[in-house]
């Protein structure tokens, strides 16, 4: 399904409105996505003439918390990163999202609103849905709705997991899993590995630790030869060194910090909200 959906992005042209020319790479790219998955060609046409492709740049909004929910984007190239505001202001990383997923309201919303925020890591393009022309497909074809139901279960599952880790896991297990969850969203194939886009404050934050933590964390896996930390990047050279780094003991915490290397409390799972939270005065697409 992945491999599908790399070869379907790459042979299709994107632009502001589909046309004869394109539309068939576009509902390439459509039918191997998990919200469209199993639908027949003829309904993904349809979905492919109601899109339309929109470029982003780097560290542009797509959406904004607390705004209205307006539209829904799968993602076509480059990276998202969802973040949350906490009534202090502190802005929490919730997780990061690559090429084939989706990203907006895929269930109706209990205030009518995001409760996070998305924003661009690199150059991206995405196709966009209106939430309404969205919840019409849904109406009109069941499988969409089950899709969109499969996804929302396994993102729940997956933040149940990263709950538990928080709570009970050492440091190096935390990080070792969340960059092993990134190399399967966001992950892409250079010479020497597997490059995740992110900085080690980012990591440190998707996973409740410190910058001095992962910084150290990430030296030590450099030197032992199974990652290369880059300034705005990790590049993972071999995912099963990894795997089994993350039992080893854990290695000195920054002083005052807790054994285990957590925040007090864990940031990453800070998601109270509330309508008085500061936001940044910038222009959200989606």
């Amino acid at each position: 399904m992945a491999a599908a959906l790399v070869t379907a992005i790459r042979q299709s042209p994107v632009g502001p409105s589909p046309t004869a020319f394109n539309i068939a790479g576009r509902v390439d790219v459509i039918s191997a996505s998990l919200l469209f998955a199993g639908l027949p060609r003829h309904v993904c046409e349809k979905i492919a003439w109601s899109a339309r492709s929109r470029a982003f740049a780097r560290d542009k909004m797509l959406f904004m918390q607390g705004h209205p929910v307006r539209n829904v984007a799968l993602i076509l190239s480059g990276s998202v990163k969802i973040t949350q505001l906490a009534p202090n202001g502190n802005e929490v990383i919730l997780w990061m999202y690559g090429v084939g997923n989706v990203i907006g309201a895929l269930s109706e919303p209990t205030s009518g609103c995001h409760t996070c925020s998305a924003h661009a890591i690199e150059q991206s393009t995405a196709l966009i849905w209106s939430y309404e022309t969205l919840q019409g497909l849904m109406r009109e074809n069941s499988q969409i709705r089950k899709n969109a139901g499969h996804i929302l279960s396994t993102r729940l599952n997956e933040l149940e997991e990263r709950f538990r880790e928080v709570a009970t896991e050492k440091v190096s297990k935390r990080v070792a899993l969340a960059l092993l969850r990134l190399l399967k969203h966001i992950g892409k194939e250079v010479h020497e590995g597997i490059e995740v886009s992110l900085s080690r404050e980012e990591l440190a934050q998707m996973t409740g630790t410190t910058l001095f933590t992962v910084s150290r964390l990430l030296s030590k896996w450099g030197e032992m030869g199974f990652v290369l930390p880059r300034r705005e990047a990790v590049i993972v050279c071999d995912a099963h060194r990894l795997e089994l780094a993350g039992d080893e003991d854990s290695i000195p915490m920054e002083r005052g910090k807790r054994d285990n290397g957590h925040l007090a409390p864990p940031l990453v799972f800070a998601l109270a909200l509330g309508n008085n939270i500061p936001r940044k005065s910038c222009e959200a697409v989606c």
